[in-house]
């Protein structure tokens, strides 16, 4: 992703007490479905030109949207604002039986870059559905993954939007009922509303793996670690980036005396910056390298020149492209069809 054209304000280099350092969490940025989604659109619009149509957001990113919308794609709400008969890209946080069938319906060209985790919590709750459980859903209402997953089995889904929520939970019946969750969400909230939901209903089941993503598990495991040394922690997202805005909550809770989020550096206030020695830096699952390299240099600009990386995981993961793109329109395989794991 280019760097995004714009007026840059200069930090100010200004004294504190003692040594100015930046802790540069690891892993940041990109996941592994992020990436499968962009380079999902990148790869339509090189093999059938612009425009190629995008259902929503294809990930939570306002620079990675607008760097798309530049190259020719066209972001939609709905299908039914696609020509009949073009390319539509789905998003990576996933959509419903009812949409897929709405853009059959319309001829549409569909490519799939739900992210493959996301896909298996679709699956887990079609599985449960099938077997007549009750599911109880942990995420947000209104975001557009826990609207695709609860459309696979309306009528077996109750979403609980958070710990507090889990009073006001009823099921019909509490021998068969089965958690899922949001794959985006903080982990020890997730955790503490499934602890709630176990009280209440004692039969209550777990999903056969994992619904959170390693990669939103990763990052908060690296900012936990960051924002106890902190004096200040800035992570790079958008705020309809649900992963970001968890990993601002977990700076703070975690021992970080300040934290706040930016799309771009030039959003960093000089106040902020007041009296801080050490600053903590990450980003969200859906934000190019690119702009933790702009805040990294703006930083250093202020005299936060002394960067020492906290890893505590590595990633390899690449997901394989949806299979419409796995080859280009002369037939030859792209490099990266199937994934893998792949080391730097």
């Amino acid at each position: 992703m280019p760097r995004m054209p714009g007026t840059r304000s200069r930090l100010e280099d200004k004294p504190v007490t003692g040594r100015k350092r930046v802790l540069l969490a690891a892993p940041r940025g990109y996941c592994a479905g992020v990436d499968r989604a962009v380079v999902a659109v990148e790869k339509a619009l090189e093999n059938y030109g612009a425009p190629v149509y995008v259902r929503k957001q294809i990930v939570h990113n306002v620079h990675v949207v607008s760097t798309l919308e530049k190259r020719g794609a066209i972001f939609v709400d709905e299908v039914d604002e696609v020509p009949e008969g073009a390319h539509v890209v789905f998003s990576a946080h996933g959509v419903s039986p009812a949409v897929v069938q709405g853009a059959a319906d319309r001829g549409l060209q569909a490519i799939d870059a739900t992210c493959p985790l996301v896909t298996k919590v679709h699956r887990e709750a079609v599985r449960f559905a099938k077997s007549d459980y009750e599911i109880l859903l942990i995420g947000h209402e209104g975001h557009e993954e826990v609207e695709g997953t609860a459309g696979e089995a309306p009528e077996h889904i109750t979403l609980v939007n958070s710990p507090d929520a889990v009073a006001d939970i009823e099921v019909k019946d509490p021998e068969k009922v089965v958690w899922l969750s949001q794959t985006t969400l903080s982990v020890d909230e997730t955790m503490e509303t499934v602890r709630r939901l176990r009280a209440k209903f004692p039969k209550l089941q777990d999903p056969p793996s994992d619904d959170i993503c390693y990669a939103t598990q990763n990052r908060q495991v690296a900012i936990k670690k960051v924002a106890q040394d902190a004096d200040l922690v800035i992570v790079v997202g958008s705020a309809n980036s649900s992963n970001s805005v968890r990993l601002v909550e977990v700076a703070l809770e975690y021992g970080a005396k300040a934290a706040y989020r930016v799309d771009y550096a030039h959003e960093v206030k000089q106040e902020w910056l007041d009296g801080v020695e050490t600053i903590g830096v990450t980003s969200g699952a859906s934000v190019p390298e690119v702009l933790v390299q702009e805040l990294l240099d703006d930083l250093a600009g202020a005299g936060y020149d002394d960067i020492e990386t906290v890893q505590t995981a590595e990633e390899d993961l690449v997901f394989s492209l949806p299979k419409e793109l796995r080859r280009d329109t002369s037939g030859k395989k792209d490099a990266r069809a199937l994934g893998g794991r792949h080391r730097a």
